[in-house]
């Protein structure tokens, strides 16, 4: 291969984020014979497909595709995961990089078995961040059911420590060690590959569109939590006000995209991600009426059929159209959606009883070097390369295309592998 430097080569990669595109880069490096680090902030990995209900184009759930990653992993003793860690500082040039990963603990060991007694006697609760918030956890907690790694974590924001301990007497496998602290390490890399993915939009900054004000006010990414079966209502999109099935759900597109006020691109997905959420609602409740407000809809290539099969639907409305305002409305919990259709010039007034965000990409910030609207540049001269949404929007399989071309850029800066 062609060789970029001329200094020192260790042949080694650091990949930095534990998605769909850092899974397939450090999985494409390695199985090419390149040693891996695979870092991650969170406490398992899969990243935000994990948290889907399906995912394009198969339609297929999160734990079909991750699962045969992490089998890969297990399998490839040069992939070395490390989670709940975090870039601190990377130095050197390309081919003899050195990087600081600070490592937070997690208070549970290896040892753990995911057997959930600690639960049962943990007084704490927390805010559930993998559904978004709309359940809760003890402060011991196991991720999500299908984490990796399949072990609990203890959320020391929340979590009083010793002076509690109550868990401490029922792990049976004395795997909580209450009394970690973080450490940090030093690697040795030729080159870096960031994947870090991307957030939703904060839609509490969408002034006028009810989130934070109004409980039937929910965002994408809640709606793929509500649908699925390990979500917070065992699969049963309900409304958070009462728990009740929907029989009217609006859709509100491009909320806070295409915006320069909030963000000034299009995130790629977010037609594609409420058409799929509508065909949900459907097969949950068989009557239900869905109305989608657009501004363009874009499901480019072969997604197009699917637009065309969801759009025939007689109880699915499609009204290009900016929605100006969500209220609610007094006694009932339902809302009243307030938007100009921009092809007959019609103000529609539309009272529905839950309004489903459809917030956009917004890349993880890093102190990598970024464009204007926040993705990371390609810097091939200090050996660091990015793939997936933190370099642009996507969706899982152009995430994966784009990671395996990142771990090929990867492989060719950080030289031949060095085996021990």
């Amino acid at each position: 291969m062609t060789q970029h430097n001329a200094g020192p080569v260790t042949g080694s990669i650091l990949v930095v984020g534990g998605g769909i595109a850092g899974l397939t880069a450090a999985l494409e490096a390695a199985e090419a014979g390149h040693e891996v680090h695979l870092v991650e902030k969170n406490h398992y990995l899969g990243g935000r497909v994990a948290q889907l209900h399906r995912y394009f184009p198969k339609l297929c759930p999160p734990s079909c595709g991750l699962e045969i990653n992490f089998k890969r992993i297990r399998q490839n003793p040069r992939i070395h995961c490390w989670t709940g860690a975090q870039v601190e500082k990377v130095d050197g040039p390309p081919g003899d990089l050195e990087v600081t990963v600070r490592v937070a603990p997690r208070y549970v060991n290896e040892r753990c078995t995911a057997c959930g007694d600690c639960v049962a006697v943990c007084p704490v609760e927390r805010a559930d961040d993998f559904n978004y918030g709309l359940s809760r956890t003890t402060a011991i907690y196991l991720p999500h059911a299908f984490a990796f790694p399949l072990r609990f974590a203890v959320d020391r924001g929340v979590c009083p420590g010793l002076e509690c301990g109550r868990c401490l007497p029922a792990c049976k496998v004395d795997a909580i060690e209450l009394g970690m602290q973080p450490r940090s390490m030093k690697l040795k890399v030729g080159a870096v590959v960031y994947a870090t993915g991307w957030q939703p939009y904060d839609a509490a900054r969408l002034e006028g569109l009810g989130f934070g004000q109004a409980k039937n006010v929910i965002t994408n990414v809640m709606m793929e939590r509500l649908a699925a079966p390990g979500g917070p209502t065992a699969g049963k999109i309900t409304r958070p006000s009462d728990g009740r099935p929907p029989q009217h759900v609006v859709f509100v597109q491009c909320a806070g995209s295409r915006d320069e006020n909030h963000l000034a691109y299009c995130s790629a997905v977010c037609c594609l991600a409420s058409l799929k959420q509508a065909t949900y609602v459907r097969e949950q409740v068989p009557d239900a009426r869905v109305h989608m407000f657009y501004i363009d809809v874009r499901t480019p290539g072969r997604y197009e059929d699917f637009y065309t099969k969801v759009a025939a639907d007689p109880n699915v409305t499609l009204s290009r159209g900016k929605v100006a305002r969500v209220s609610e409305l007094p006694g009932s919990g339902n809302l009243l959606v307030e938007a100009e259709n921009t092809l007959t010039g019609e103000l529609l007034r539309v009272e529905t009883e839950l309004v489903v965000l459809a917030t956009g990409m917004q890349p993880t910030a890093s102190a990598v070097a970024h464009d204007s609207l926040g993705f990371l540049r390609v810097d091939r001269a200090a050996g660091f390369g990015a793939a997936g949404c933190a370099r642009r929007p996507a969706d899982v399989a152009g995430s994966v295309q784009d990671a395996t071309g990142a771990a090929l850029r990867a492989i060719q800066t950080a030289g031949r592998p060095i085996h021990g």
